[in-house]
Formats: structure tokens, C-alpha cells, sequence
């Protein structure tokens, strides 16, 4: 997301790939660190608060506590595979789709800086193909995660365990259940990856700078502020999505949503307007330093891939210099041999000239000399 690439608007397959492996190592590096938050999160906006929790501030302590007390340490990062393989992909294909849309959209503008509905449409249309290729991976990660409050189920044993159970016991549908949220969900990345791209652009601006040539401090702010702003907007879907994810057909015979409008019915009439806040206060504490270690990491990683990756456009300059250097050779061997040409030519004319000679008297010639 950075500048570099917005002057010549269409990115390279080198671009592409140098976005999509500092998007994958962000993504991880993210992971691992805010894994015993998202555990909280997921748990809370799908069960509620753990027993003997109070309100404020202790929700985290106490929640933290309580999976420590029931489950060890290994549940803090229960889910931590698959939340690195959905993450993974997530912020490659996420970046990646999102430059190259950049990209056409700029050659559309016909201008390096785009419009806040252009970066909107970039955003979107990125957040659409990101939901779609990594929903089973979240539906898996929800459920590995909350699996430790369900003793009277068979616990998954590993990613490609409950892939396989999934869908078996549920078909293709169960992988892809919460889809629908999921896509509403692209409103999310729609107000936060534009408003980056401004905040950025402002505080450059502000400090008589590049956008590329912004301090870390300066991404973290930007990417902070952009952070909050969205989720507080579109938090509600995050919980709809998060229950019908933990929800299955046949794993659990209790079916509590028919589907996203049921979902939403029920949750509003039985927990009001709070249900689907559920978690918020958690889910910013998680997604803000989340967000900091993601776009701060993916900023930095995508500098060392352009520097260290080899572009592909030196091979064309050196070709170039190379020729260029030539040049002044070849020109005065074209000389040469433009001249050479002449004097053949001339030769050539003048043997043209010379009257044609019967085959017969070239043996006469040396003695007529």
C-alpha cells in the first residue's frame, strides 16, 4: 500500500508477489501474537461472558483466568493453526487483489492518487475475493476455538480433522456457513483501508513528506485510528458471523439460527441492542495492536522483499546501458562497414559498368594486362 508503484499504476508479477508475501508474514506475525485475545473475542461474541465474570475492564482478566483455570495455557492459542492458515492467505490475496485493483482503477482516474470511492471500490472488491477464498479456515478456526466449551462433542484434533469432518457431517455448505455476514463484512475493510490510505496521505502531506517515506510511528497512528473507526461501525456483523460459524447442522443438535435474518432476530430480541457489542471492548483491545503489528509489519516486510527480491526491470536498464555503450561501437563498425558497403558498391558499380565479358575471353584478361 505503499506509493511506490502508483506512478507506473499497473504492478508487475514481482509486485504482486513482493505484496502477497509481506501481506502472508504480517498476517502471521499478527496471529501469533493476539491468538489468547481472539480466543476471548470469539468465545465472548458466541457464548457470552464466562461464569463469575463481572463487567468493565476484568472482563479480560477474568476470561483469561477462567481458560487458564479449565483448559492450561494451550487454550489461549486454541485455534492458533488454523488462524495462521486463514491469515495467511487472508492478507496475501487481501493485498494482493487490493494493488492490482488499485492499479486498474488508477489507469481509470488517470491519477496516482485515488478518490475515496475508488480506494472504496479497490477495498471492496479485494474484501469480496479474501471472504470467499478463506471462509472454510475461519468456520474451522471459530470452532477449534470454542470447541473447549462443548465437553459433550468430539473435539476436532487438527485443521485438516475438521475440514474433512465438516464436510462430511455438514457438505460444502457447512464450510462455507457465515458467508453471508462475511461478504457484509467487506463494509469493514471498505471504510478502514480507505481511511488509511487518507490519514496516510494527510500526515505525509502534513510533514512535507512522501507517503513512502513515513515513520513507523506514523503507520501505527494511521493504522490505529483506521481501525477503531471501522470496527466500531461494523462490529455487529462480526457477531452474527461468529454464531452461525459455531453453529453445525449435526454436531450440535440444538440449531439456534435459521440463518443471518433469524440470527439477527434473535439476538436483538433476547440481548437487545448490547448483543451485538458483544466482545467490542475485547475485539478493539485485539484489533488495534493487531492492526498496528499487520500493516506496520506488511509496510516494512514489503520494503525488504523490494529490496532484496530482484526487479524485473534492471535486466531491461542494463540491457539497455549495455546497448547504449555499444552504440558508439557499433556505429563506427557501421561506419566501417557502411563504408566498406560504399567501396563494394562503388566496385560493384563499376563492375556493373564494365562491359559484360563473354566467359569465354576471362581467360584473355591477364594477358590483355
Amino acid at each position: 500500500m505503499t506509493g511506490g508503484g502508483e506512478a507506473s499504476h499497473k504492478r508487475s508479477p514481482r509486485e504482486l508477489v513482493c505484496h502477497a508475501g509481506a501481506g502472508a508474514s504480517a498476517g502471521a506475525i499478527a496471529a501469533t501474537f493476539m491468538c489468547p485475545l481472539d480466543v476471548i473475542k470469539t468465545r465472548l461474541q458466541v457464548h457470552g461472558l464466562p461464569p463469575n465474570s463481572v463487567q468493565g475492564g476484568s472482563i479480560i482478566i477474568s476470561s483469561l483466568k477462567h481458560i487458564v483455570k479449565t483448559e492450561g495455557f494451550k487454550g489461549l492459542y486454541r485455534g492458533l493453526s488454523p488462524t495462521i492458515m486463514a491469515l495467511l492467505p487472508n492478507w496475501a490475496v487481501y493485498f494482493t487483489v487490493y494493488e492490482q485493483l488499485k492499479g486498474i482503477l488508477s489507469d481509470v482516474d488517470g491519477d496516482s492518487q485515488l478518490s475515496v470511492s475508488a480506494n472504496m471500490v479497490a477495498a471492496a472488491g479485494a474484501g469480496a475475493a479474501t471472504a470467499t477464498a478463506t471462509n472454510p479456515l475461519w468456520v474451522v478456526k471459530t470452532r477449534l476455538q470454542t470447541q473447549g466449551m462443548r465437553p459433550d462433542l468430539v473435539p476436532y484434533k487438527n485443521v485438516l480433522s475438521a475440514l474433512r469432518r465438516i464436510t462430511q457431517e455438514e457438505g460444502v455448505r457447512g464450510l462455507y456457513s457465515g458467508i453471508l455476514p462475511s461478504l457484509a463484512g467487506i463494509s469493514h475493510v471498505a471504510i478502514q483501508f480507505p481511511a488509511y490510505e487518507k490519514i496516510k496521505f494527510y500526515m505525509a502531506k502534513r510533514g512535507n513528506t512522501t507517503v513512502d517515506n513515513l515513520s513507523h510511528a506514523d503507520v501505527a497512528i494511521a493504522s490505529s485510528v483506521a481501525k477503531i473507526f471501522a470496527s466500531v461501525l461494523t462490529y455487529p456483523h462480526e457477531v452474527v458471523r461468529s454464531r452461525l460459524q459455531e453453529q453445525g447442522r449435526l454436531r450440535n443438535s440444538e440449531v439456534h439460527y435459521a440463518g443471518v435474518v433469524d440470527c439477527i432476530k434473535k439476538v436483538s430480541r433476547k440481548e437487545g441492542f448490547r448483543g451485538f457489542y458483544r466482545g467490542c471492548a475485547t475485539n478493539l483491545m485485539r484489533t488495534t495492536p493487531s492492526a498496528v503489528i499487520t500493516f506496520t509489519s506488511y509496510e516494512m516486510i514489503l520494503k525488504f522483499f523490494e529490496r532484496v527480491l530482484p526487479s524485473d526491470k534492471k535486466p531491461s536498464r542494463a540491457r539497455t546501458k549495455s546497448h547504449d555503450h555499444a552504440k558508439p561501437q557499433q556505429g563506427s563498425r557501421g561506419n566501417v562497414n557502411s563504408g566498406k558497403d560504399t567501396v563494394s558498391g562503388q566496385s560493384q558499380t563499376q563492375t556493373n559498368k564494365t562491359p559484360s565479358i563473354p566467359m569465354g575471353n576471362k581467360e584473355q584478361l591477364p594477358a590483355g594486362h
